[in-house]
């Protein structure tokens, strides 16, 4: 049984920081659970392009207002509390925070620990291991 809680993991090496959000990765790859779970801010007036080329993900909004577009559709999708969007296409979107966004993210195949966006939006397949 793995058991972790969000104020300590903000404390470690788990929470990385990077233009427009943070995010606390409670589970990664070397948990061995097939996915990572993270919790992730998007500060306020973020706008973020992102095209999650080697994964898939799952973005459920707990707190906050703002909107992602689907950029092959020009679609645009209000996001607020209780509302999930799933990039089950590699999708490229972009990410617009009008107020601080707290979402729940699920990835696979999961996260190493320290991924940051590329240039192209999307996060590598290898990266820097966190472990405890």
């Amino acid at each position: 049984m793995i058991v972790r809680n969000l104020q300590s993991a903000e404390k470690t090496a788990r929470r990385v920081v990077s233009e427009g959000w943070e995010s606390t990765r409670l589970l990664l790859s070397n948990d061995n659970m097939g996915f990572s779970f993270h919790i992730t801010t998007i500060y306020a007036g973020a706008d973020l392009l992102m095209h999650y080329q080697n994964h898939l993900e799952s973005v459920y909004c707990i707190s906050g207002e703002g909107e992602v577009e689907d950029l092959a559709t020009g679609e645009i999708h209000p996001i607020s509390p209780g509302v999930i969007y799933i990039l089950d296409q590699h999708d490229r979107h972009r990410l617009r925070a009008r107020t601080p966004m707290q979402m729940a993210c699920v990835f696979n195949p999961p996260l190493h620990g320290k991924e940051v966006h590329d240039g192209s939006g999307a996060y590598p397949l290898t990266a820097e291991i966190i472990s405890d």
